[in-house]
């Protein structure tokens, strides 16, 4: 029970630091975005080393790694995949953005229900067949009025979506295959820094040490809340976690609203309303099932 409450405690805490993002990135307005990404791949390498012996995970094994061809493939397009999401989410908070962002976490689990019935044979239940009506609903609404679609939100939210479809064909564990995405990366992210540079064009590596240390810093406060979640993971239930995700973008969201003082109209209030509804559908079917599961394994 109590390593439960502390896996609870821990993956809560993950979704904060996720959700608290955008005050970091609110020291990079007008960031140069592939600059950030580039950055972020290549600290992301030491800082993914680290973690793994704070946490005395053994190092991956180069033999292990070669030996599973196809996890190293869906890793490196899990990777690629990635990068577009993370482009996506970086210049959304670095450019007044940080609703967009906010919808596209809420959506991502929409775009995982549909991923799961086309690549994964899933069958939908009741409410996630709802849920994703509901979703395309608020979209629908959105486009309607605005005349144009959530590039952002939607970038964002079905490539993480790809990204988790991939990693269910990936066996090395959660540390691993993120340390090897970041391996894989980096050569092209240390050419390209090196590229801006002798072109005189490098933002990062042009300016005071300050902007350097905040592009330096994308990758350990991007990954600090995976080292709460990767602790947090065989401590608790999915279940658990499935809910409590909705903490990062929740945050993003009164963020948005209440300190960068987005604008948060009446057609953002409907199409925002049509997809909380039908996450919250999703999310009482989750503790209803949870519940019954709990009664069930107490009667046996």
């Amino acid at each position: 029970m109590q390593s439960h409450r502390a896996g609870n405690a821990l993956a809560a805490f993950s979704f904060v630091l996720w959700g608290i993002l955008p005050l970091y990135y609110h020291f990079l307005p007008q960031a140069n975005t592939n600059e950030l990404l580039a950055s972020r791949i290549i600290f992301s390498v030491p800082v993914m080393l680290l973690i793994i012996m704070i946490l005395r995970q053994p190092l991956p094994s180069y033999r292990a790694i070669i030996n599973d061809k196809r996890s190293l493939i869906f890793t490196v397009i899990a990777s690629l995949i990635m990068c577009i999401s993370w482009y996506a989410f970086t210049w959304a908070l670095t450019h007044g953005q940080v609703l967009a962002a906010s919808l596209g976490f809420f959506i991502n689990p929409l775009f995982a229900i549909a991923f799961g019935v086309f690549f994964l044979k899933e069958r939908l239940s009741n409410a996630q067949i709802a849920a994703v009506v509901l979703g395309i609903a608020g979209i629908s609404y959105q486009v309607w009025n605005y005349g144009e679609l959530p590039w952002i939100a939607l970038i964002m939210g079905s490539f993480f979506a790809l990204y988790g479809l991939c990693k269910k064909f990936i066996k090395y564990n959660a540390l691993t295959s993120v340390t090897i995405e970041s391996v894989v990366l980096a050569p092209f992210a240390i050419a390209f820094m090196l590229w801006q540079y002798l072109q005189g064009s490098s933002v990062a590596l042009s300016s005071d040490i300050q902007t350097l240390l905040l592009y330096m810093g994308s990758a350990p406060v991007t990954l600090a809340p995976l080292i709460f979640f990767a602790l947090a993971i065989n401590r608790t239930s999915l279940t658990m976690v499935g809910l409590m995700q909705y903490i990062e973008p929740s945050l993003q969201f009164l963020l948005a609203v209440f300190l960068f003082g987005e604008i948060f109209d009446e057609v953002k209030l409907v199409s925002f309303g049509f997809i909380w509804l039908g996450l919250l559908l999703c999310t009482l079917e989750a503790l209803i099932r949870g519940f019954k599961n709990k009664h069930r394994l107490r009667a046996q």
